[in-house]
C-alpha cells in the first residue's frame, strides 16, 4: 500500500496522459485597434511632455 500512492502519482504525471501543447495564433489587428493605440501612444507622449515641461520649471 505503500508504494501504491507514489506509483498512482507517477503514472498520473507521466507525458502519455498528458495533452499536446498547441500554442496559440496571433489574430491580425483592426483598423479600430490601430487606431486607439495610435491615440494612447500620443496621449501617452504628450503627457510625459507636459510632466518633463512641469518638472523642469521648478
Amino acid at each position: 500500500m505503500r508504494f501504491l500512492i507514489p506509483l498512482l502519482v507517477a503514472l498520473a504525471a507521466s507525458p502519455a496522459i498528458a495533452n499536446a501543447y498547441d500554442r496559440p495564433i496571433p489574430q491580425a489587428q483592426s483598423a479600430t485597434a490601430e487606431f486607439w493605440y495610435a491615440l494612447a501612444s500620443l496621449t501617452l507622449l504628450f503627457s510625459m511632455i507636459a510632466v518633463h515641461w512641469l518638472v523642469s520649471r521648478r
